[in-house]
């Protein structure tokens, strides 16, 4: 989306699904950054760790 990779989108609801782990090693200001981004053109996102996800 944008300047910035996202795991999923749905963009009919408006929200992004991140799933993250060891790799994404990323500055709480680019987070910020990023979160700021999306919100601004109305997207909500749902954040899990891998391991919430991957068995």
């Amino acid at each position: 989306m944008g300047p910035y990779i996202v795991d999923f989108v749905c963009p009919e609801r408006r929200l992004v699904v991140e799933l993250d782990g060891g790799q994404h090693q990323v500055s709480i200001e680019y987070y910020a950054e990023r979160m700021n981004y999306l919100g601004q053109r109305g997207f909500s996102a749902l954040r899990f760790w891998n391991n919430q996800v991957f068995f």
